[in-house]
């Protein structure tokens, strides 16, 4: 039966979201400012996006950030709109194509294939990717997103849209090749080495092979799981990427585990790929992240070694890994629960229905970000409502 609870806080979220019209800020939105921050150097943009992000006051509308469309949320909600769609004979239809006409006006153009990015421009010490360039890490998401869309109403041009990614992934993404397998790049900018972001792209491949039966398709999301697989940990964990000049990991382990178990499991339970060390793989994985990365209460930790504050996105994926790796389901549903328990009653707003960033031991960050909390936290919901209609 599904909890009470939950069942209450999926309603306030979805009718919160759909009072703010799927628009909503960004942690990562500061150069959407219109103070010229990208004219002030190449560190100024950085130090803004880093100080804004961990900024527990909200200056957005003070700075002249406005609330905007984030292509890679939208992807998360129309994924959970069309998971709950038909749950106690509910109908979001019209919310489904509303989101599908925002995804299709938001593509980025000049690209082999269908694309998306984020709405704002991201800076970092490697590189600067301006607005809408598009990513494997955005794409991926909103693929997945358009392909339980096409699950749920079957219609062809949603599956068109799909097999319209295809050249994207093949020619606009670089790709490095090693002993055991492919790693994907996270952007067409510059050629890097970002294990979750390249297995991303081995899902849109996986999804495209059961659109197309193109046995490329499959053969190269299989190497992308054996490159990463072959990078996991003794005691199971996964870095974050490995620079392509030194080969040394950048260890930061936190919600990324979570994509990587997910993500992997999803490309070989849809190619139907059994393989023994993949399987102890994943299993070793989820035994770290479970046993490592969240309290016995079902709260998230930071990133290890440090357990706070609580980040409602780790809070989202505890619950999203649970519902999708089928394999440990019945056996872990009920610490999928507990993580949606704690957020509700410790990080859900009562009044607005909307989940605040970060939950700190002493202070915390109260804003409602509309892609990080409220998209994440609605697939998470959608995902453990999903998954109990199906055990019951």
């Amino acid at each position: 039966m599904i909890n009470k609870e939950i069942e209450k806080s999926l309603h306030l979220l979805r009718s919160y979201i759909e009072s703010e019209k799927f628009k909503g800020y960004d942690p990562y939105d500061v150069l959407n400012s219109p103070i010229p921050l990208l004219k002030m150097g190449k560190w100024a943009p950085i130090i803004a996006t880093q100080i804004q992000k961990r900024n527990p006051l909200n200056l957005r509308p003070a700075i002249g950030i406005k609330k905007d469309y984030n292509p890679k949320g939208l992807g998360l909600m129309l994924h959970s709109y069309s998971l709950i769609s038909g749950i106690n004979n509910s109908n979001y239809n019209i919310q489904i194509e509303e989101l599908l006409q925002l995804l299709n006006s938001l593509k980025t153009d000049g690209y082999a294939g269908t694309c998306w990015g984020y709405n704002f421009g991201w800076a970092s010490p490697e590189k600067y990717l301006a607005p809408y360039s598009p990513t494997s890490v955005v794409t991926g998401f909103i693929c997945k997103g358009l392909f339980a869309a096409y699950q749920s109403t079957q219609r062809e041009d949603i599956k068109n849209i799909i097999i319209s990614v295809a050249p994207f992934v093949l020619i606009d993404l670089g790709r490095i090749n090693d002993e055991s397998g492919i790693c994907i790049s996270y952007s067409t900018k510059k050629q890097d080495c970002c294990y979750n972001a390249s297995l991303l792209a081995g899902e849109i491949l996986s999804i495209l092979y059961l659109l197309t039966n193109q046995n490329e398709y499959k053969e190269l999301a299989i190497q992308t799981v054996n490159f990463v697989v072959s990078k996991q940990h003794a005691d199971g964990h996964w870095a974050y990427s490995k620079s392509l000049i030194t080969g040394i990991e950048r260890t930061q382990t936190d919600f990324h585990q979570g994509f990587v178990i997910e993500s992997i499991y999803n490309i070989i339970s849809r190619l139907n790929y059994n393989n023994i060390t993949i399987d102890s793989s994943l299993e070793l994985g989820m035994k770290f992240y479970l046993e490592k990365q969240f309290s016995i209460e079902g709260r998230s930790f930071f990133r290890l070694p440090k357990k706070f504050p609580t980040d409602i996105h780790h809070q989202a994926q505890g619950i999203i890994t649970i519902c999708r790796y089928i394999p440990g389901l019945k056996k872990n549903i009920p610490v999928a629960e507990k993580m949606a328990i704690w957020a509700i009653q410790n990080m859900q707003d009562k009044k607005t229905g909307a989940f605040i960033y970060r939950k700190g031991k002493h202070i915390s960050d109260n804003t409602k970000y509309i892609r990080w909390g409220q998209a994440w936290m609605f697939l998470a919901l959608s995902e453990l409502v999903k998954a109990k209609s199906t055990i019951q």
